[in-house]
């Protein structure tokens, strides 16, 4: 099921204030998030809630409802841990009533955990021993900041050389120790040096060896403001640092810091006190040794956290791209995993993904076998009427790709070609899965059945690959797994659902993204439908061990039977809606036979002109549900990628000498960056479009403008051949 780990609703004594939070944050009625709320901890998952629940959820999408339900997870635990530290403060005898409403009223972990320092145990530190040492009455005198007296008169009554006071100054020094600890520990004091370092900071960067050759050079003296710098620099200097490459500090104006330090010490007693050229001292030494080192980690803590939360979010929004590759379906594809001295696997599968044939040729270096691997080829393309030839993008894929070029005009029958994406071809053809699918074939040769199979359906075959493997993102290396790994489930399950799956045809990892549907379950599923045939209808599944009446509730509107006599399980909609779908037909004077039969178009047309409203009222249904039956009857059996414009197909070749400043060309989006997006447009490299010119508009980030996999119109700006570069716009290019 989705969703973290969390208590029932009643059992939260902060319920009702995060109800209210999450309603206040994400500008939701109340009444919806309470019904959301309760529906995730009835065990529903989000993309049921978007589909089948839009009346209760207020039509949430599942990206709405994916940020409510990780800040539920987030105000959840921030409740849990207010709880625990309410209790441990308690414990000291220390609990106020000001301290309870403050933790009461934190709204982050980090103001919780800066309201619990105070009482958090300590190991020794130098405020500590001189604690032991009787010399916290004499941090009070100085912090009272009397009008009279002199500080070394009062600090002389605290001389005990039993207790390790051996001076007057040894005595002062203590106390300031002591000063500085307090104003460090102060919750109010840490926040505003934050907030103070996060505005007016600046993050440093510079080489350990500026004579190294690294990949982190642009890096090496490096300034930028902390409030501006980007998040994929964050991640890259991180990188370098942790490789020893570069040296990182955060540099800011220490007098403003030090004023309001002073300003805060001197907040209480006369208005000019001897005491304050020793709160100054400790101010200075406070902020120095304690202040200024955790600062600086919890503002590099907050810049990574906030680096990581938008490299997981540019790779989820790829990855969606490239599951929702359109399929090309009715074609016989060769797939070809191109390789050196091993020579290129080839796979031949039939318009189902059937592998028919396997074999190796050496049309590449160092064995430039070229006219056998002709002879071979145009002779396995004649015996299996191949139609399309997919090659995959890795070693010698250029290589590969001329050798076809100047097969195809060669080939009996028309043929093209495309470059195919083979990022986790080669996790997936050493996977236990692919081992148990293709038992007699070696890993090179799964591989080349991947690379055909995601020609004809990209998203069936790219969920057997773990989504981290599939190279679609930044840094996705530096950031952490768990929530790599969350984030990532979530988008092909999102994607599984939003295209649907054939209950006939749908393998375990395929079956197993679907709504509710565990890996188990999905194994089941497949055991049921090798022992016992194709399931004849959706209502069979609860036929399946272990697939009760929540799990079908929850998988059923997203499994697609085309073979049931009942055409409504070939679409989106929802078994238990299926009697109001048969009241409308049956009201407009139609029958289920019609949905797809000769009288289709008729049935479209009265569709096409329903009052859905007034319909709703009439059927006694909620409008959004209703407006969702109504599209589903209009395109039965639609999949919402055939609406995306296709792979390109190409049939020659391009060099990068063949490239010149102007020339327009169609590519292919194949990753989006921070910084741009990287575009395919048939040449050994992929071309860069930096953001300043994928668009004439201003944009903010380049998802804004393009995803991969999207068609596009580019210039080229520059070629470097020597360092393998490409400048490319997409400014003026797509008019």
């Amino acid at each position: 099921m989705d969703g973290s780990d969390r208590t029932t609703t009643e059992a939260n004594p902060f319920t009702a204030t995060i109800l209210a939070q999450l309603s206040q944050e994400l500008n939701l009625a109340p009444g919806h998030v309470e019904r959301v709320v309760a529906l995730l901890d009835e065990g529903n998952t989000i993309p049921f809630l978007a589909r089948y629940r839009k009346e209760q959820t207020g039509g949430l999408d599942e990206e709405a409802l994916r940020t409510l339900q990780d800040r539920l997870g987030y105000l959840r635990n921030l409740a849990e841990r207010k709880a625990e530290v309410l209790r441990l403060i308690d414990e000291q005898g220390a609990l106020t009533p000001e301290l309870r409403q403050a933790v009461e009223e934190a709204t982050t972990l980090q103001r919780v955990e800066d309201l619990y320092r105070p009482f958090r145990p300590k190991r020794r530190t130098r405020a500590s021993v001189a604690r032991e040492r009787g010399l916290q009455p004499l941090a009070d005198w100085l912090l009272s900041r009397p009008a009279t007296g002199a500080p070394e008169e009062e600090a002389a009554r605290f001389v005990d050389a039993a207790r390790g006071v051996e001076g007057v100054e040894d005595a002062l020094a203590g106390a300031r120790d002591i000063i500085a600890e307090q104003m460090a520990d102060d919750p109010e004091v840490r926040q505003w040096v934050r907030q103070w370092t996060l505005e007016r900071g600046t993050l440093v960067s510079e080489a350990t060896d500026p004579q190294a050759r690294t990949p982190y050079e642009q890096y090496y003296d490096f300034r930028e403001a902390v409030a501006q710098i980007r998040p994929h620099r964050v991640l890259a200097i991180n990188r370098g640092e942790r490789e020893k490459a570069l040296r990182v500090r955060i540099e800011l104006p220490t007098e403003p810091v030090l004023a309001y330090l002073e300003g805060w010490l001197r907040r209480q007693g006369a208005r000019r006190s001897p005491a304050d050229p020793h709160l100054a001292l400790a101010a200075q030494d406070g902020y120095q040794r304690l202040l200024a080192p955790a600062v600086e980690r919890d503002v590099r803590a907050h810049l990574t956290e906030k680096a990581q939360a938008q490299a997981i979010r540019v790779f989820a929004a790829n990855l969606k791209a490239l599951l929702l590759t359109p399929p090309i379906r009715g074609r016989r594809v060769m797939g070809i995993d191109p390789a050196y001295r091993t020579g290129c696997k080839i796979a031949v599968v039939d318009e189902t993904g059937k592998l028919l044939e396997v074999a190796v040729v050496y049309p590449t270096p160092p064995q430039n076998r070229v006219a056998e691997a002709e002879r071979q080829l145009l002779a396995m393309i004649d015996r299996h009427q191949v139609d399309l030839i997919a090659i995959g993008n890795g070693t010698a894929s250029r290589e590969t790709e001329r050798f076809v070029a100047g097969l195809i005009p060669k080939a009996s029958r028309p043929l093209a070609y495309v470059v195919v994406n083979e990022a986790g071809a080669s996790v997936y053809s050493a996977s236990k899965l692919a081992r148990e699918e293709f038992p007699h074939l070696d890993v090179s040769e799964r591989s080349a059945v991947s690379i055909a199979r995601r020609l004809q359906d990209p998203l069936a075959e790219l969920v057997k690959i773990e989504p981290k493997a599939l190279g679609v993102g930044q840094y996705q290396h530096d950031v952490p797994e768990k929530e790599l790994a969350q984030a990532l489930h979530g988008v092909v399950e999102s994607a599984v659902n939003t295209v649907g799956v054939d209950l006939n045809t749908a393998s375990v990892p395929l079956l197993s993204y679907v709504a509710g549907i565990t890996a188990t379950v999905a194994a089941n599923i497949v055991r049921h439908r090798e022992a016992n045939g194709p399931f004849p209808n959706r209502q069979a599944l609860l036929d399946v061990p272990r697939l009760g009446p929540k799990t079908f509730e929850q998988c059923a509107g997203f499994l697609r039977v085309p073979e049931s006599a009942n055409p409504l399980d070939n679409t989106p909609i929802h078994p238990e809606s299926y009697g109001v779908a048969e009241r409308l037909l049956q009201d407009l004077g139609f029958g289920l036979e019609d949905v797809a039969g000769p009288r289709r178009q008729e049935l479209q047309a009265a569709l096409r002109a329903l009052d859905v409203a007034a319909w709703a009222q009439r059927l006694g249904v909620g409008e959004p549900t209703l407006a969702d039956i109504v599209e589903a009857l209009q395109r039965p059996g639609r999949d919402p990628r055939e609406d995306l414009p296709p792979p390109i197909l190409r049939t020659d070749v391009l060099t990068l000498e063949d490239l010149k400043p102007g020339m327009v060309l169609s590519g292919t989006v194949r990753n989006v960056v921070d910084f741009g997006a990287f575009v395919d447009i048939g040449v050994q490299q992929d071309g860069l479009v930096h953001i300043s010119e994928l668009s004439d508009q201003y944009i903010r980030h380049p998802l804004d403008a393009v995803s991969v996999g999207d068609i596009v119109q580019v210039r080229v700006l520059a070629v470097d051949p020597e360092r393998g570069r490409i400048s490319l716009s997409m400014r003026q290019a797509q008019s």
